[in-house]
C-alpha cells in the first residue's frame, strides 16, 4: 500500500517536515544562549495547556500555545530578574505545570491516561486536520520569526550588552525568543511528545555544529537534518510499527554520532591546510626580507 495514499499518514508526514524545519529554527538560538533545555521546561507546562484544553472542550493545541507563551514569559522574566531563587522558581513552574495536567486530565470528561500518553510522548498517526490548521499557522510564525529576525536574534544570543550598545530592543528580543520557543513546543508536541521536544530543538544543532564552521551553514544543515529525521523517523515508525517520537530522537542521535565522527579527520585536514598556509605565509616573508634583518 502506498503510503501517501492514506490520509492520516499525508497529515503526519506534512507535520513530520513542519516541525522538522521549526524546532531546529529556534532551536540554534537557544544553544546560542545556553539554554539547551528551555524547551524541556515549556513541554512541562504545556502540559497544563493540554489538560486545560480537555476540560473546556476545545482544541488542546491552541489551549497549549496559550498555556506556553504565557509561561515562557514568566521564565524569561525569572531568568532577567531573578537572582539566587531563580532556578528554584523555574523548578516549580516545571513540575507545577506537569501536576497541573495531570489533574486536569483528570477532572475533564474526555480525558483518560491513553490520552495523556499521546501528548507526552507523541502520536502523529491521530494528528487530525485541525490538528494540521493550526501546526501550519503556528509553524509559519515560528520561520517568519526565526529567518526574518535572524541577524538581531544572533546578536542578542551572542551579546547581549553588546547588542544593547547598538540599539537593538533586548528585553523585547528576548520575550520573543522565549515566546516562538513556546509556540514551537506546541508545534512539535504530535509528533515527538512534550517529553521529547527538546530533543529535537538541540540534536540537529549540536550535529551540525560538528561540521558547520558558520552560523548560517550551521542553520541550514541543522534544518535539513531535522526534515531528515522526522520525515524518515515518521516513515520508519509506520512500517515497523514503533513510537514516532523515540524513532525520530534517536535517528537524530544516530546522525550525530555519524557527523561526529566525520568531523575528527575533517578537523586535523583544516589544521594541516592552515599550518601549511602559515609556513607558506612565513617562508614568503623571509624570503622578501633585506640581508640586513637575517640573523645569524
Amino acid at each position: 500500500m502506498d503510503i501517501l495514499e492514506l490520509a492520516f499518514m499525508q497529515r503526519a508526514l506534512l507535520a513530520a517536515l513542519l516541525v522538522g524545519v521549526t524546532a531546529p529554527a529556534i532551536g540554534i538560538y537557544l544553544v546560542q544562549r545556553r539554554q539547551a533545555l528551555m524547551g524541556d521546561g515549556i513541554g512541562h507546562v504545556a502540559l497544563t495547556g493540554v489538560g486545560l484544553g480537555f476540560l473546556l472542550n476545545t482544541s488542546p493545541v491552541w489551549v497549549a500555545t496559550a498555556v506556553c507563551v504565557v509561561g515562557a514569559v514568566v521564565m524569561e522574566l525569572i531568568r532577567s530578574y531573578g537572582r539566587a531563587r531563580g532556578d528554584i522558581a523555574l523548578a516549580m513552574l516545571f513540575y507545577g505545570g506537569m501536576a497541573g495536567g495531570v489533574m486536569l486530565m483528570s477532572l475533564s470528561p474526555g480525558g483518560s491516561n491513553a490520552s495523556l500518553t499521546t501528548y507526552l510522548f507523541g502520536s502523529i498517526a491521530t494528528v487530525s486536520q485541525e490538528d494540521i490548521v493550526a501546526i501550519c499557522l503556528l509553524a509559519a510564525f515560528v520561520i517568519v520569526t526565526t529567518i526574518g529576525l535572524r541577524k538581531q536574534l544572533f546578536a542578542i544570543c551572542q551579546d547581549e550588552e553588546f547588542a544593547r550598545v547598538t540599539g537593538l530592543p533586548v528585553r523585547l528580543l528576548n520575550l520573543l525568543v522565549a515566546v516562538t520557543a513556546a509556540v514551537t513546543v506546541t508545534v512539535a508536541m504530535r509528533v515527538v511528545g512534550l517529553l521529547l521536544v527538546s530533543a529535537l530543538m538541540v540534536i540537529p544543532v549540536a550535529a551540525s555544529q560538528q561540521i558547520a564552521r558558520s552560523f548560517a551553514t550551521t542553520f541550514a544543515m541543522a534544518v535539513a537534518v531535522g526534515v531528515l529525521v522526522t520525515v524518515s523517523g515518521t516513515v520508519t515508525s509506520y512500517y515497523v510499527d514503533v513510537p514516532s517520537g523515540a524513532t525520530i530522537v534517536l535517528m537524530a542521535i544516530g546522525v550525530f554520532v555519524v557527523l561526529t565522527l566525520l568531523a575528527t579527520p575533517l578537523a586535523r585536514k583544516r589544521a594541516d591546510r592552515a599550518a601549511a598556509e602559515e609556513r607558506c605565509t612565513l617562508d614568503g616573508a623571509e624570503a622578501g626580507a633585506p640581508a640586513d634583518d637575517v640573523r645569524v
